[in-house]
């Protein structure tokens, strides 16, 4: 959704994200926008975050807390993971594309 990389201005396609404390290829959401249905902090991982030399793949700590986003709304960055919140998670949360 919006202007990155070949996104479209508008949603083609959406899913349900279910927080994970998993970082693997099956978790990756590929470069999303985030619709948070319920409102609270989200954790997440930006798209194009440098991988930890010799897995591939970042880490935990190299998350973002998304502090108190509100009901209803698309969170304004484009995100690859999105990781389990210890209190006060965000939930209904869609990946747009």
């Amino acid at each position: 959704m919006g202007q990155y990389g070949n996104q479209p201005d508008f949603v083609t396609r959406a899913a349900v994200v279910a927080p994970s404390n998993t970082i693997d290829n099956t978790t990756n959401l590929g470069s999303a926008a985030l619709y948070v249905g319920t409102g609270g902090d989200i954790t997440a991982i930006i798209a194009g975050t440098v991988a930890v030399a010799g897995s591939g793949l970042p880490i935990a700590n190299q998350a973002i807390v998304f502090k108190n986003v509100p009901s209803g709304t698309y969170l304004p960055v484009i995100v690859d993971y999105v990781l389990v919140t210890a209190v006060g998670g965000a939930s209904d949360i869609v990946a747009c594309y």
